[in-house]
C-alpha cells in the first residue's frame, strides 16, 4: 500500500510540474505573439490559465502533507472544508470541463453560423462567457464544501439524504452532460465543413472581387485550411477530455448507486492520475497539431521571419 501511495505521490508530482511548465508555456505564447490575440485564442488561454492552476494544485496536494490530528478552530475547520475536501482541485477541474464547451460551442457559432458571430462573439460577450464559466464551476461545486466535518481533529465525509441522486448529478453535470454536448456539436461541425467553404468563409469584400475570383478563392481555401485545423485540434482535447475521465466517471458513478468500490486499488488510483493527466495533455496537442500555435512557438523562440496569420 506504501508502494501504491508513493507510485501515485511520483505521478501526481511529474503530472503537476509538467502541467505547470506546458500551461504556463501557451499563456506566454498567447500574451506575447499578436496574431494569437483571437477569440478562440482567449478561451485557449482560459483553458490553460485553467489548467495552470488544476497542475499547482495536484502538486500542492502531493507534497503538502495533512496534519493529523487536524488542529480546532477556524484554521483547522477551513482546513477540513476547503483543502481535505478537494474543493478547489475540483472546482478547478470543472471549470476546465465548462471551459472545454464554451471553446467548444464558439468554434460551433463561427463555423456554422459566420455572418452572425462577428455580431455575437464581441469582447463583452467573450469576457462574460469566461467569467460564467468560473462563476458557475466554482458555486456548483460548493456542495463539495460541506460534506465534510471536522470532529476530534478528523475530517470526516458527512452523509447526505439521497447520495445516489447527488452523485448522478453531479458526473451528469462534470461529465455526462458536456460529453453529449461536445460529441453533437462537433458531429454538426463536421458535417458542415465538408458542405465546403461557401458556408465557413465570410462574404468576399468588393476589392477582393475586383481582384478576381481566384483571390477569393484562395482566401476562402486558406480560411477552410485554417478552421479545419483548429478544428481538428479541437476535436483531439475533446477526446482526450473523455478518455481521461470516463474511466473515474463510471467508478464515481457505480459508486453512487451503491456499488462497492475500493478507492484504495491500483485501478482507482490509475483513474485518477489519468484525470489528473488531462491538466498537461493540452500543450503537447497544441504544440503537435495546432499550426497557428506552432508558428507563434518558432517566432518567440528567434525565428521572426514568419508572418502573422489571421484570425481563426
Amino acid at each position: 500500500m506504501a508502494d501504491g501511495n508513493l507510485s501515485n505521490q511520483i505521478c501526481q508530482c511529474t503530472v503537476g510540474v509538467v502541467g505547470i511548465c506546458g500551461n504556463g508555456l501557451v499563456c506566454v505564447v498567447i500574451t506575447k505573439i499578436h496574431f494569437m490575440h483571437t477569440i478562440t485564442n482567449a478561451f485557449i488561454f482560459n483553458q490553460a490559465v485553467i489548467d495552470f492552476f488544476g497542475s499547482l494544485l495536484i502538486l500542492l496536494s502531493s507534497l503538502i502533507p495533512i496534519p493529523d490530528p487536524i488542529p480546532s478552530g477556524v484554521g483547522g475547520v477551513l482546513l477540513c472544508h476547503v483543502w481535505v475536501s478537494k474543493y478547489f482541485i475540483w472546482a478547478i477541474f470543472t471549470t476546465s470541463t465548462f471551459n472545454l464547451v464554451a471553446l467548444t460551442l464558439e468554434r460551433y457559432l463561427a463555423i456554422v453560423f459566420p455572418f452572425k458571430y462577428p455580431t455575437l462573439a464581441t469582447r463583452r460577450n467573450v469576457t462574460i462567457a469566461l467569467l460564467c464559466v468560473w462563476v458557475s464551476a466554482f458555486l456548483f461545486v460548493t456542495y463539495n464544501i460541506f460534506l465534510r466535518n471536522l470532529d476530534n481533529g478528523k475530517c470526516l465525509q458527512r452523509s447526505v439524504k439521497h447520495p445516489k441522486i447527488l452523485g448522478v448529478a453531479t458526473v451528469s453535470v462534470i461529465y455526462m452532460v458536456p460529453v453529449i454536448v461536445m460529441l453533437i456539436v462537433y458531429v454538426h461541425i463536421s458535417v458542415v465543413l465538408t458542405k465546403g467553404a461557401e458556408r465557413v468563409g465570410p462574404a468576399p469584400s468588393a476589392a477582393a472581387i475586383s481582384g478576381g475570383g481566384g483571390a477569393v478563392d484562395n482566401q476562402r481555401e486558406s480560411l477552410m485550411r485554417a478552421r479545419r485545423n483548429t478544428f481538428k485540434t479541437l476535436l483531439i482535447v475533446f477526446i482526450s477530455f473523455t478518455v481521461c475521465w470516463t474511466p473515474n466517471c463510471i467508478i464515481f458513478t457505480l459508486f453512487s448507486l451503491g456499488y462497492e468500490v475500493d478507492f484504495s486499488s491500483t485501478i482507482y488510483l490509475i483513474t485518477v492520475a489519468m484525470v489528473s493527466l488531462n491538466s498537461c495533455v493540452n500543450p503537447f496537442i497544441y504544440a503537435i497539431k495546432y499550426k497557428q500555435f506552432r508558428k507563434a512557438l518558432k517566432i518567440m523562440f528567434g525565428r521572426p521571419n514568419q508572418s502573422d496569420e489571421s484570425s481563426y
